[in-house]
């Protein structure tokens, strides 16, 4: 039990030392994670459907 409370302890006193981001700074990577994840699926979903159109052709084909 001693030394889950000095872990506590030591955890807290740690955390004390962080810089925490202000608000504004945690809300522009917000939207700048949810910009690039917007992004990246419109590009998946351009791939995806040109290679379906791709394959059906080809399909076809054979």
């Amino acid at each position: 039990m001693k030394k889950l409370m000095a872990f506590i302890r030591e955890a807290r006193a740690e955390l004390k030392k962080v810089t925490w981001p202000s608000r504004q700074q945690v809300w522009y990577s917000t939207l700048i994670v949810i910009g690039v994840t917007l992004l990246v699926a419109a590009y998946l979903g351009v791939i995806d459907v040109v290679l379906t159109a791709f394959f059906s052709k080809v399909m076809k084909l054979g």
